[in-house]
């Protein structure tokens, strides 16, 4: 009996920690938002982008930046750290091809727990609408959405995994990610 107690015993051990790491793993997974839903906005778009890049992918694609070159370096550093970065960009011809209806099953899955709105931009004149998430886990931010809808185009971007504000302009340009204009201080680069 006392055999059969302790094989139950570290069974039970086992499974433990295969639900702790799984509830560990599935919280950074949570900041992965569903973002699919727009895909089928690319038959009304003029021109549709797509970046899904998983961890894997990530991975893949620091290998080409150098250590030697400062810059690549810095990126390089930020990309490793990530778990995934999904982008969707979809110009159209004219204003009204999508609706505010598009975006509820992703403004949906923000309004979660863990999401936070940081940023809310809202022009009537240009129809310009910018809005960015963070998800946090602890004093620590492991995703970012952002949202920027324009009557005529409509950007899309979650960044899944730890990441530092102040080095997130270093992505800028880079893995899909429009140039958002901020560079140090929170300062337009523009100015």
């Amino acid at each position: 009996m006392k055999l059969a107690v302790g094989r139950a015993g570290k069974l039970i051990g086992v499974i433990l920690w295969l639900v702790i790491g799984s509830a560990l793993t599935t919280r950074a997974q949570d900041a992965k938002l569903e973002i699919s839903q727009l895909d089928k906005l690319a038959a009304k778009a003029a021109e549709a982008v797509e970046v899904s890049l998983d961890e894997k992918l990530l991975r893949l694609a620091a290998r080409i930046l150098s250590d030697k070159n400062p810059d690549e370096a810095k990126v390089k550093e930020l990309i490793l750290a990530l778990k995934g970065v999904y982008v969707r960009v979809f110009e159209f011809d004219k204003a009204g091809e999508y609706s505010e209806a598009d975006l509820e099953p992703l403004r949906s899955q923000l309004r979660a727990p863990g999401w936070s709105r940081i940023v809310g931009v809202r022009s009537r004149r240009g129809g310009e609408n910018v809005d960015v998430f963070t998800r946090m886990q602890g004093d620590n931010i492991v995703g970012l959405a952002i949202i920027a809808a324009e009557p005529e185009e409509l950007t899309v971007v979650n960044i899944v995994g730890p990441i530092d504000l102040e080095k997130l302009s270093q992505l800028e340009g880079h893995l899909g990610i429009p140039r958002l204009g901020i560079g140090r201080h929170g300062k337009s680069k523009k100015e």
